[in-house]
């Protein structure tokens, strides 16, 4: 029977994966890290990648969601204060880089931060 893969979220850096994957493997979840080994040796390259994907099989998708959610961190402003969703009014959002056109692909700090809410997946820039 071949498995099928969620990608449970991406991180810039291979320790920020390597926290939540521990927390997963404690609760018996097997967790599959992409890309790991080539932004270990190329962090330069992270951004252009998108990044090292956290998986987990299909079967653990909704379990390992719960527990990601418990101990993940949301984005907030330059003051400390969680970013709030104009949309729902959540203070559950992520950076987000849609990262359409080949540029930003090439060069993804250009790419203006927007922010997608975790709860209605509404996107937003910041306020200023």
């Amino acid at each position: 029977m071949k498995k099928q893969f969620f990608t449970l979220g991406t991180f810039e850096f291979p320790a920020d994966a390597a926290v939540i994957k521990s927390k997963l493997e404690a609760e018996g979840i097997p967790v599959f890290l992409k890309d790991e080994n080539t932004i270990n040796s190329y962090s330069m390259v992270s951004s252009a990648m998108g990044g090292v994907r956290l998986q987990v099989y299909s079967t653990d998708k909704d379990k390992a969601k719960q527990i990601f959610d418990e101990v993940r961190s949301y984005a907030t402003d330059k003051y400390g204060e969680p970013i709030v969703c104009p949309n729902c009014k959540a203070k559950r959002s992520e950076i987000y880089y849609s990262r359409k056109s080949v540029f930003f692909k090439l060069f993804p700090f250009f790419e203006s931060t927007k922010y997608k809410c975790m709860q209605c997946n509404f996107i937003t820039r910041p306020t200023k």
